[in-house]
């Protein structure tokens, strides 16, 4: 059924129609649109081929941007799982059976990322349990205490679970380079914003001075927040320990 706003919108445009051609303008009317029509051909055959490069060009643009962030991604995964888990083989060499373990356990955990399945015994869907399964991980593989406190609570995204992993990372450097330090990890969670803090009392560094080849800081912590619209802030000086602040803002699900 025509609605009464239609039928009042064709009465008024029917009306003026017929007031042009009684009044002669309706001609004119035509031959304006008629030289705008041309106009508007002869541009289009003048600029179409510009913008058809300019269209393919962004779209190149945006695939190589999400080819760039795809291999980041993955770098930071294999730095995060199998790198990590060859420096624990090579810890481990003098005990057979916990290189296998290891082996094994890496074997699974890249089979399940690779086919996209997810992995047995995942922590639920939320903040706070995924930071504290993170923490007896690095704790289970490193032996070094890491303790966790969490305030509040929010559940998983993508964004956040970059935060996550981030946050996982700074553990496993706290406990690589804290020299045996214990491994404070503090949170606040909610829908509107994650803020976390890794922190240990080790050596500590220079982050101005950070070798090329520390892609675990520069890709898996600091690469990784940039490229979910977060941000990673390292704060740490020789003999003062180091502390990674994470914060992740914006509305969860």
């Amino acid at each position: 059924m025509v609605s009464r706003t239609g039928l009042g919108i064709a009465l008024v445009i029917a009306a003026g129609l017929a007031f042009l051609q009684a009044t002669g303008a309706l001609s004119a009317a035509r031959d304006v649109l008629l030289a705008a029509l041309v106009v508007a051909v002869v541009l289009g055959v003048i600029f179409a081929p510009w913008i058809v490069r300019l269209a393919r060009s962004l779209a190149a643009e945006r695939a190589e941007r999400i080819r760039s962030q795809e291999r980041a991604e993955v770098a930071a995964h294999l730095h995060d799982s199998v790198l990590q888990t060859l420096a624990l083989v090579q810890q481990q060499a003098g005990d057979p059976r916990q290189v296998s373990t290891l082996a094994r356990q890496q074997e699974r955990e890249l089979r399940s990322w690779l086919s996209g399945r997810p992995r047995t015994g995942e922590a639920p869907g939320r903040v706070a349990a995924a930071l504290e399964q993170a923490a007896e991980e690095v704790e289970r593989d490193h032996r070094v205490n890491v303790e966790v406190v969490v305030v509040g609570d929010c559940q998983l995204d993508p964004a956040r679970e970059a935060l996550v992993a981030a946050a996982r990372e700074a553990m496993v450097n706290a406990a690589k380079f804290g020299a045996g330090s214990p491994v404070a990890v503090y949170a606040e969670a909610s829908p509107e914003r994650v803020h976390a803090f890794v922190r240990d009392r080790g050596p500590g560094f220079d982050p101005s001075d950070l070798p090329g080849d520390r892609r675990g800081v520069r890709e898996s912590i600091v690469g990784r927040m940039e490229r979910h619209g977060g941000k990673a802030t390292i704060t740490s000086s020789p003999g003062a320990g180091t502390e990674v602040e994470l914060l992740m803002e914006g509305p969860g699900r």
